[in-house]
Protein backbone atom coordinates (compact mmCIF):
# COMPACT_ATOMS: atom_id res chain seq x y z
CA UNK A 1 0.00 0.00 0.00
CA UNK A 2 1.28 3.08 -0.60
CA UNK A 3 -0.49 6.31 0.42
CA UNK A 4 -1.38 9.08 3.34
CA UNK A 5 -4.03 7.93 6.18
CA UNK A 6 -5.37 10.75 8.52
CA UNK A 7 -5.88 9.08 11.86
CA UNK A 8 -7.33 10.76 14.98
CA UNK A 9 -4.49 9.73 17.64
CA UNK A 10 -5.87 9.35 20.92
CA UNK A 11 -5.24 10.06 24.37
CA UNK A 12 -2.22 8.09 25.93
CA UNK A 13 -1.04 7.01 22.91
CA UNK A 14 2.03 8.09 21.42
CA UNK A 15 2.97 8.91 17.87
CA UNK A 16 5.00 5.67 17.26
CA UNK A 17 2.25 3.44 18.71
CA UNK A 18 0.37 4.52 15.76
CA UNK A 19 2.77 4.21 13.52
CA UNK A 20 2.86 0.53 14.95
CA UNK A 21 -0.36 0.11 14.32
CA UNK A 22 -0.34 1.91 10.40
CA UNK A 23 2.90 -1.05 10.06
CA UNK A 24 0.72 -3.91 10.76
CA UNK A 25 -2.53 -2.85 9.10
CA UNK A 26 -0.59 -2.32 6.08
CA UNK A 27 2.13 -4.83 6.12
CA UNK A 28 4.83 -2.83 5.81
CA UNK A 29 7.62 -0.57 7.34
CA UNK A 30 8.27 1.79 5.22
CA UNK A 31 5.78 4.18 7.40
CA UNK A 32 6.32 7.86 8.76
CA UNK A 33 4.19 10.25 9.94
CA UNK A 34 4.09 14.41 9.62
CA UNK A 35 4.51 15.52 13.29
CA UNK A 36 4.80 14.19 16.89
CA UNK A 37 1.71 14.24 19.23
CA UNK A 38 3.03 13.90 22.86
CA UNK A 39 1.03 10.97 25.07
CA UNK A 40 -1.19 13.64 26.63
CA UNK A 41 -2.51 15.10 23.68
CA UNK A 42 -5.17 13.97 20.42
CA UNK A 43 -6.09 14.98 17.38
CA UNK A 44 -5.01 14.67 13.97
CA UNK A 45 -2.07 12.86 12.80
CA UNK A 46 -1.11 12.38 9.10
CA UNK A 47 0.69 9.38 8.68
CA UNK A 48 2.33 8.38 4.94
CA UNK A 49 2.84 4.85 3.57
CA UNK A 50 5.48 3.02 1.23
CA UNK A 51 6.49 5.56 -1.25
CA UNK A 52 4.31 8.54 0.05
CA UNK A 53 6.86 8.88 3.15
CA UNK A 54 8.52 10.97 0.04
CA UNK A 55 5.95 13.52 1.21
CA UNK A 56 6.77 13.36 5.23
CA UNK A 57 8.99 16.67 4.92
CA UNK A 58 6.37 18.14 2.54
CA UNK A 59 3.73 17.69 5.17
CA UNK A 60 5.54 18.68 7.40
CA UNK A 61 6.30 22.04 7.13
CA UNK A 62 2.60 22.89 6.94
CA UNK A 63 0.51 25.24 9.38
CA UNK A 64 -1.23 23.37 12.53
CA UNK A 65 -4.08 24.29 14.34
CA UNK A 66 -4.30 23.19 18.07
CA UNK A 67 -7.24 23.49 20.91
CA UNK A 68 -4.98 24.29 24.43
CA UNK A 69 -6.32 24.57 27.82
CA UNK A 70 -3.75 25.53 30.36
CA UNK A 71 -3.82 26.50 34.01
CA UNK A 72 -2.59 29.89 35.46
CA UNK A 73 -0.61 29.29 38.71
CA UNK A 74 1.05 25.89 38.13
CA UNK A 75 4.53 24.94 36.80
CA UNK A 76 5.65 22.23 35.94
CA UNK A 77 9.21 20.27 35.26
CA UNK A 78 6.80 19.07 31.84
CA UNK A 79 5.45 22.24 31.32
CA UNK A 80 2.32 19.95 31.20
CA UNK A 81 -0.59 18.10 33.70
CA UNK A 82 1.64 15.56 33.64
CA UNK A 83 4.74 16.62 34.56
CA UNK A 84 6.19 17.36 38.54
CA UNK A 85 4.51 20.55 40.60
CA UNK A 86 7.91 22.68 40.89
CA UNK A 87 5.68 25.78 41.86
CA UNK A 88 2.18 27.37 42.37
CA UNK A 89 1.19 30.65 43.26
CA UNK A 90 -2.16 32.40 43.56
CA UNK A 91 -3.72 34.36 40.21
CA UNK A 92 -5.68 37.08 39.50
CA UNK A 93 -6.18 37.78 36.04
CA UNK A 94 -8.93 39.43 34.11
CA UNK A 95 -10.22 38.32 30.02
CA UNK A 96 -9.32 41.61 28.92
CA UNK A 97 -5.88 41.20 29.91
CA UNK A 98 -5.37 37.87 28.60
CA UNK A 99 -7.13 38.85 25.32
CA UNK A 100 -4.28 42.01 25.35
CA UNK A 101 -1.53 39.33 25.50
CA UNK A 102 -2.90 36.85 23.35
CA UNK A 103 -2.87 39.83 20.45
CA UNK A 104 0.41 40.04 21.24
CA UNK A 105 1.76 36.93 20.32
CA UNK A 106 0.12 36.73 17.27
CA UNK A 107 3.46 37.41 15.40
CA UNK A 108 7.14 35.42 14.77
CA UNK A 109 9.23 35.22 17.45
CA UNK A 110 12.39 33.55 19.29
CA UNK A 111 10.41 30.58 20.82
CA UNK A 112 12.78 28.81 23.66
CA UNK A 113 12.50 24.46 23.09
CA UNK A 114 10.85 22.76 26.10
CA UNK A 115 13.58 20.19 27.91
CA UNK A 116 11.29 17.39 27.81
CA UNK A 117 11.42 17.10 23.77
CA UNK A 118 13.17 14.72 21.29
CA UNK A 119 15.51 17.60 19.84
CA UNK A 120 18.93 16.62 19.49
CA UNK A 121 22.02 18.74 21.24
CA UNK A 122 25.40 17.44 21.20
CA UNK A 123 23.69 13.69 20.05
CA UNK A 124 21.48 13.61 22.92
CA UNK A 125 18.03 14.07 22.86
CA UNK A 126 16.98 17.17 25.46
CA UNK A 127 14.85 14.87 27.76
CA UNK A 128 17.50 12.55 28.22
CA UNK A 129 19.33 15.31 29.95
CA UNK A 130 16.33 16.30 31.72
CA UNK A 131 16.13 12.90 33.23
CA UNK A 132 19.84 12.63 33.98
CA UNK A 133 19.33 16.00 35.46
CA UNK A 134 22.29 17.71 33.67
CA UNK A 135 22.75 21.20 32.46
CA UNK A 136 22.27 22.21 28.91
CA UNK A 137 21.53 25.27 27.12
CA UNK A 138 18.25 24.75 25.47
CA UNK A 139 17.88 25.72 21.70
CA UNK A 140 15.66 28.54 20.32
CA UNK A 141 13.35 28.58 17.00
CA UNK A 142 11.84 31.23 15.22
CA UNK A 143 8.30 30.15 14.91
CA UNK A 144 4.86 32.51 13.93
CA UNK A 145 2.28 32.28 15.13
CA UNK A 146 -0.75 32.99 13.00
CA UNK A 147 -3.60 33.48 15.23
CA UNK A 148 -4.56 33.09 18.44
CA UNK A 149 -7.88 33.30 19.90
CA UNK A 150 -9.36 33.50 22.90
CA UNK A 151 -11.86 30.39 23.57
CA UNK A 152 -12.68 30.51 27.23
CA UNK A 153 -11.60 31.52 30.44
CA UNK A 154 -13.13 30.05 34.03
CA UNK A 155 -11.54 29.22 37.27
CA UNK A 156 -7.94 30.29 36.09
CA UNK A 157 -8.15 27.62 33.28
CA UNK A 158 -7.66 29.17 30.02
CA UNK A 159 -8.62 27.68 26.93
CA UNK A 160 -7.80 29.10 23.46
CA UNK A 161 -7.35 27.96 19.58
CA UNK A 162 -3.81 28.80 17.53
CA UNK A 163 -2.70 28.46 14.49
CA UNK A 164 0.89 28.00 14.22
CA UNK A 165 3.80 27.79 11.97
CA UNK A 166 6.61 24.33 11.72
CA UNK A 167 7.95 23.85 14.74
CA UNK A 168 6.19 25.40 17.66
CA UNK A 169 5.69 23.78 20.82
CA UNK A 170 2.68 24.62 22.13
CA UNK A 171 3.81 23.68 25.66
CA UNK A 172 6.29 26.90 25.17
CA UNK A 173 3.46 29.25 24.17
CA UNK A 174 1.52 28.57 27.30
CA UNK A 175 4.90 29.00 28.90
CA UNK A 176 5.23 32.51 26.85
CA UNK A 177 1.47 33.18 27.42
CA UNK A 178 1.98 32.78 30.92
CA UNK A 179 5.01 35.14 31.45
CA UNK A 180 3.68 37.70 29.48
CA UNK A 181 1.16 37.92 32.00
CA UNK A 182 3.72 38.17 34.58
CA UNK A 183 2.90 34.31 36.13
CA UNK A 184 2.89 30.60 35.56
CA UNK A 185 1.12 28.03 33.66
CA UNK A 186 0.93 24.37 32.74
CA UNK A 187 -0.79 23.02 29.53
CA UNK A 188 -3.42 20.42 30.76
CA UNK A 189 -5.17 19.62 27.54
CA UNK A 190 -4.22 19.52 23.30
CA UNK A 191 -6.05 18.92 20.39
CA UNK A 192 -4.90 18.95 16.65
CA UNK A 193 -7.25 20.00 14.72
CA UNK A 194 -5.91 20.79 11.12
CA UNK A 195 -3.01 19.91 9.59
CA UNK A 196 -2.44 22.40 6.38
CA UNK A 197 -6.09 22.21 4.70
CA UNK A 198 -6.58 18.11 5.97
CA UNK A 199 -8.98 18.72 9.52
CA UNK A 200 -9.62 15.88 12.66
CA UNK A 201 -13.09 15.87 10.85
CA UNK A 202 -11.54 13.91 7.98
CA UNK A 203 -9.70 11.70 9.95
CA UNK A 204 -10.29 8.00 11.37
CA UNK A 205 -9.96 6.63 14.78
CA UNK A 206 -7.88 4.14 15.44
CA UNK A 207 -10.44 1.62 15.63
CA UNK A 208 -11.55 2.19 12.22
CA UNK A 209 -7.80 1.86 10.82
CA UNK A 210 -7.58 -1.61 13.02
CA UNK A 211 -10.47 -2.80 10.96
CA UNK A 212 -9.36 -1.47 7.74
CA UNK A 213 -11.94 1.02 7.61
CA UNK A 214 -9.95 3.75 6.43
CA UNK A 215 -9.38 6.25 3.20
CA UNK A 216 -5.71 6.02 1.73
CA UNK A 217 -5.48 8.81 -0.33
CA UNK A 218 -3.23 8.64 -3.41
CA UNK A 219 -0.06 11.80 -3.60
CA UNK A 220 -2.11 12.55 -6.38
CA UNK A 221 -5.22 13.39 -4.30
CA UNK A 222 -2.95 15.10 -1.54
CA UNK A 223 -0.54 17.26 -3.45
CA UNK A 224 -3.65 18.47 -6.28
CA UNK A 225 -5.39 19.99 -3.49
CA UNK A 226 -2.38 21.27 -2.24
CA UNK A 227 -0.42 22.99 -5.33
CA UNK A 228 -1.93 23.98 -8.70
CA UNK A 229 -1.28 21.04 -10.98
CA UNK A 230 0.04 20.96 -14.09
CA UNK A 231 0.28 18.53 -16.78
CA UNK A 232 3.11 17.70 -19.32
CA UNK A 233 4.94 16.02 -21.86
CA UNK A 234 7.53 15.99 -24.58
CA UNK A 235 10.81 17.62 -23.97
CA UNK A 236 9.27 19.51 -21.11
CA UNK A 237 8.22 16.10 -18.68
CA UNK A 238 11.78 14.86 -19.82
CA UNK A 239 13.27 17.67 -17.78
CA UNK A 240 11.24 18.07 -15.30
CA UNK A 241 11.53 13.94 -15.15
CA UNK A 242 15.16 14.68 -14.76
CA UNK A 243 14.88 17.60 -12.47
CA UNK A 244 15.94 19.80 -14.52
CA UNK A 245 15.71 23.80 -14.02
CA UNK A 246 13.19 24.88 -16.60
CA UNK A 247 11.57 28.34 -18.21
CA UNK A 248 8.16 27.96 -17.02
CA UNK A 249 5.60 31.27 -17.51
CA UNK A 250 3.05 30.84 -14.58
CA UNK A 251 2.84 33.82 -12.01
CA UNK A 252 2.72 30.58 -8.79
CA UNK A 253 5.78 30.23 -6.24
CA UNK A 254 4.62 26.21 -6.22
CA UNK A 255 3.69 23.76 -9.44
CA UNK A 256 2.96 19.90 -9.19
CA UNK A 257 3.96 18.54 -12.17
CA UNK A 258 2.33 15.44 -13.48
CA UNK A 259 2.38 13.14 -16.80
CA UNK A 260 -1.03 13.01 -19.14
CA UNK A 261 -2.18 9.78 -16.69
CA UNK A 262 -2.10 11.95 -13.64
CA UNK A 263 1.12 10.22 -12.27
CA UNK A 264 3.10 12.53 -9.99
CA UNK A 265 6.58 13.52 -11.24
CA UNK A 266 7.49 16.10 -9.40
CA UNK A 267 7.23 19.38 -6.82
CA UNK A 268 8.83 22.72 -8.19
CA UNK A 269 9.15 25.63 -6.90
CA UNK A 270 10.08 29.52 -8.89
CA UNK A 271 13.53 30.49 -8.02
CA UNK A 272 14.13 33.56 -10.05
CA UNK A 273 13.35 33.56 -12.92
CA UNK A 274 13.17 29.72 -13.16
CA UNK A 275 11.38 26.74 -11.46
CA UNK A 276 13.56 24.63 -10.16
CA UNK A 277 12.97 20.71 -8.41
CA UNK A 278 11.91 20.79 -5.04
CA UNK A 279 10.56 17.26 -4.29
CA UNK A 280 11.09 14.24 -7.09
CA UNK A 281 8.34 12.16 -6.64
CA UNK A 282 8.86 9.89 -10.01
CA UNK A 283 11.91 8.11 -9.73
CA UNK A 284 10.71 5.62 -7.25
CA UNK A 285 7.44 5.39 -9.15
CA UNK A 286 5.20 6.83 -7.05
CA UNK A 287 1.39 6.47 -7.17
Amino acid sequence: MDGILLIKKEKGMTSRDVVNIVCQVCKTKKVGHTGTLDPMAEGLLIVCVGKATKLVEVLTSSRKTYVASMKFGVKTDTMDATGKILKEEDVMLSEEEIKQVLKELETTYEQEVPIYSAVKIHGKKLYEYARNQEEVTLPKRIVTIYQLLFLDYQNNFLTVQTEVSKGTYIRSLVEDIARKLNTIATMTALTRTKIGMFSLEQASTIEEVRKGKFHCYSIYEILSKMYPVRRIHGVLLHKVENGAKIDYEEPLEKIFFVNEVNEPIALYRKKGDQFVCDKMLKKERAI
